[in-house]
């Protein structure tokens, strides 16, 4: 792959979390010093909360390896809709706690001697639960309930919440949360890059796998970067892959604007900046489903009702298939493209080997042109295949990218 062409000792844009590519952008900067706040305080709750690809669990990988290992214990759960129960098994599991059966009453007591066990041995303990917006309400209240934990009046138990602009939403609109919510002692909302850090964040990575300015970075790259990605980490990886893979196919030593453009345009808009949802009213969400669904089942609820939209407007089928559709169907029309031209050269073959058959031997004054022809068709099938390869490299690093999430 490309970083074999450039002699990068490991790809720079990997779209999975490693602290070792931990770049401090100015809302990054930020988060540690909430995080480093609320830490310090060892009780409550900790919120980051960002778009998917803003940074959060690079971020918390990087918290993690200046914790002290020998003064604190760290659980990790990524949660799916957990209800309450649930919820309280998973975290026990996270801890390394053994719970036979399903019976709530022993998890929490098991849970509840751990940290006991752990603060005599003067240990902290931190719970990190990552995609809390897929939390019920009444796993949410299982967790405030666990905080509760205390020695003396010291508190067992401090929990870190990561989650997308959904449950930041959540928190601040629900009810049932209030008391949650009163226990929140740190919260950050990891902003996009600022145009100015998309060029030293693209350096800091590449300089980390070994760059030594081969390729050479155009500096129209960053502005048409920053409006393409919004400025979103992962957007940024994503991009930078696909126009690193470009230059190594076409073997260039510098990555100019109009390979970027045409890596945008083969993405087809896939890495357009999201818009925010603008908050809803408040609303009591449903406590058994996740809390992303609640908060959006409670807004239609409180939303007054619309009129149908007008016949016009309705979507139409190809806006309504979904992502893989769109990519398996890009991926067979490109394979389709392919054969066209196969089979156009085949039969281009065919004429001047009858040509120079039926001349006997003599060269057709027509050979230039379809020779040219000929080229023409090659340079298509070329774009064609490299189009294919694009598209199925854009399909596994969308897998990866939900994967990652």
């Amino acid at each position: 792959m490309y970083e074999e062409f450039y002699g990068f000792s490991e790809r720079p844009f990997q779209l999975t979390p490693d602290p070792a590519f931990y770049f401090e952008s100015v809302t990054h900067k930020k988060a540690l010093s909430y995080l480093g706040y609320g830490l310090n305080q060892g009780e409550g709750f900790v919120v980051i909360t960002g778009e998917v690809g803003a940074g959060k669990s690079t971020l918390v990988a990087h918290l993690k390896q200046k914790l002290d290992g020998e003064r604190m214990t760290v659980g990790e759960v990524v949660t799916s809709a957990l209800d309450g129960e649930e919820m309280i098994h998973v975290a026990a599991r996270s801890f390394g706690l053994d719970i036979e059966g399903g019976d709530k009453a022993a998890a929490l007591a098991a849970i509840e001697l751990f940290l006991h066990e752990e603060a005599r041995n003067g240990r902290r303990v931190l719970l990190i639960v990552d995609e809390a917006q897929n939390l019920s309400i009444g796993a949410l209240e299982e967790l405030r309930m666990l905080s509760n934990f205390q020695l003396g009046s010291h508190p067992l138990l401090q929990t870190l919440l990561l989650g997308q602009p959904e449950f930041k939403h959540l928190l601040a609109q629900s009810d049932e949360l209030e008391q949650l919510r009163q226990r929140v002692i740190a919260a950050h909302h990891l902003e996009p890059m600022q145009p100015g850090e998309i060029e030293p964040y693209v350096t800091h990575r590449l300089h980390h796998v070994g760059w030594d300015g081969n390729p050479e970075l155009d500096s129209a790259l960053w502005v048409k970067l920053h409006k393409a990605t919004g400025g979103i980490p992962r957007k940024v990886n994503q991009v930078m892959n696909r126009l690193l893979l470009m230059g190594a196919l076409e073997e260039q030593s510098v990555l100019e604007a109009d390979m970027l453009d045409a890596v945008l345009e083969e993405m087809e808009g896939d890495n357009s900046a999201e818009v925010e949802a603008a908050p809803a009213p408040r609303a009591r969400p449903d406590r058994d489903l996740p809390a992303a669904d609640a908060i959006a089942k409670a807004r239609s609820e409180a939303a007054p009702v619309a009129a149908p939209a007008p016949a016009q407007q309705a979507m139409s089928p190809e806006q309504e298939k979904g992502l893989l559709d769109h990519q398996i169907d890009a991926i067979e029309q490109a394979f389709a493209a392919r054969d066209k031209h196969m089979a156009a050269l085949r039969r281009e073959v065919e004429k001047l080997a009858a040509s120079r058959g039926e001349g006997g031997g003599e060269v057709p004054a027509d050979l230039d042109q379809r020779l040219s022809a000929i080229e023409r068709r090659l340079d298509e099938q070329e774009q064609s295949l490299r189009h294919v390869l694009a598209m199925m490299i854009d399909y596994f690093e969308s897998q990866a990218t939900r994967a990652a999430a």
